[in-house]
This record gives structure tokens, sequence and C-alpha cells, in this order.
């Protein structure tokens, strides 16, 4: 079998997409930081630092998964 490269665009920026629609989806739903933070099981600090720092860090797909969920999102809107 052959395999040869196959050429794809991969985002480089991807997450800080992620991070900008997760605060913006978070103030359309009107929840806080720190309710985002407590529904989650994560620390305000997290979310804080998720959001502020424009996906400097990023998280999990569970995390993701479960603000998603929090924010009544389909996960596919955070990678738009």
């Amino acid at each position: 079998m052959t395999t040869f490269k196959r050429d794809f665009e991969f985002k480089e920026d991807i997450k800080k997409r992620i991070s900008e629609n997760i605060k913006k989806y978070r103030l359309k739903a009107g929840i806080t930081q720190e309710q985002l933070a407590v529904d989650i099981e994560r620390s305000y600090d997290f979310i804080r630092r998720l959001e502020f720092k424009k996906g400097a860090i990023g998280c999990s797909l569970t995390t993701l998964y479960r603000i998603s969920v929090v924010l009544n999102t389909r996960i596919d809107k955070f990678f738009e």
C-alpha cells in the first residue's frame, strides 16, 4: 500500500478561537465565570485564564464537553 502526504489546513489559532467562543456563549447564556467554574467543577481562576489568555492555556475534551452542556451549546460551535 502506498502512503503519501496529504495536504490539510490546520488552524494555528484554534485554542484562541475556542477560548473566545467559550466567553461568547457564556455571556450569551448570562452565566458568570464563577458560576461556570462551579458548574463544571473547575476553579474560577481556570475559567478566567481560559478566557483571558486567549488560547495560551487549553482544556481537555472532557472539560470542553462539560462547558458545552452547561452553556447548552453544541461542542462544534466552539470551533467555528
